[in-house]
């Protein structure tokens, strides 16, 4: 399997989608009722999909039920996250560790081998990535939100590795992505809907269609990304989807007022100098 342009192109569009759903959690007036808001927008977004799609391979769904256990920790810890620090700083930590560590284990868990271009490219986009989110860090204000970070970066790497494998077994990665999105925020929204129920309720009917918006962003960006992992090698496309950060760290520059613009320019165009090397 290669890297091609169109592959590369599809799972650009898919890092814009996945910066724009983060931006619209971390804007919201509530983190944790907007992330759940979400995550049921992106339940119901994938519903009409579901009649067109066989049911995924019977291999494969021990994989969807592993992946929405571990999705609960991945939007806890994305809450605790936005929580305790800006979109710009958090984002691109647990954006730039995460392919960093599903390129060593891909090589134990597929055989997957990058070239010394695809290395070198991986690099690049991770070192970008970091230092997109250490422009303008402080440690001693920052401890919170890079722990949080650090934490999602890991939870990252294990559904990434765990819906690649789902997705090669599921017969067709549009199965397994239609029943990803069904099962994959439940158990999340059950939890808050457990210890929020009354404000949880308030807020999806208030912003609904903010919830429904950002789940069609969020089902496209992974969905995308599952696709590509079928057609090329897991290491290059979970380091490609990873230049999200430059649009994430613009938004947060830009639009959310979180500055550091040149430092944050400076790292997106080490990004892109990585796009460049996994292309080659």
């Amino acid at each position: 399997m290669e890297l091609t342009l169109g592959v590369t192109l599809a799972v650009l569009g898919a890092a814009l989608a996945h910066a724009a759903w983060n931006a619209m959690i971390k804007s919201g007036r509530d983190v944790l009722l907007d992330t759940a808001v979400i995550a049921l927008g992106a339940g119901i977004a994938v519903l009409p999909f579901l009649p067109l799609v066989a049911l995924p391979e019977r291999g494969a769904w021990p994989y969807l039920a592993a992946s929405s256990l571990i999705h609960i920790g991945y939007f806890l810890s994305l809450v605790g996250a936005y929580k305790a620090g800006d979109l710009s700083h958090g984002y691109p930590i647990m954006r730039g560790v995460a392919p960093l560590l599903v390129s060593g284990l891909a090589l134990v868990w597929f055989g997957e081998m990058p070239t010394a271009a695809g290395w070198a490219g991986i690099a690049l986009i991770c070192g970008g990535v970091l230092s997109l989110g250490l422009a303008g860090f402080h440690w001693k204000q920052g401890r919170a939100a890079t722990g949080w970070a650090l934490v999602n970066a890991a939870i990252i790497a294990c559904y990434t590795l765990v819906d690649a494998t789902g997705v090669r077994a599921a017969g067709g990665s549009e199965r397994y992505v239609a029943w990803l999105f069904v099962v994959m925020g439940l158990p999340f929204v059950l939890i808050v809907l457990g210890v929020r129920r009354a404000a949880f309720v308030a807020h999806a009917v208030r912003y609904w269609k903010r919830g429904l918006a950002g789940g069609l962003l969020q089902a496209a960006a992974y969905g995308i990304a599952l696709w590509a992992m079928t057609r090329a090698p897991v290491a290059a496309v979970a380091a490609l989807r990873e230049t999200s950060v430059v649009f994430a760290a613009l938004i947060g520059a830009w639009i959310l007022r979180e500055g550091h613009l040149r430092r944050r320019l400076g790292g997106a165009a080490v990004v892109f100098a990585g796009v460049i090397a996994l292309r080659l």
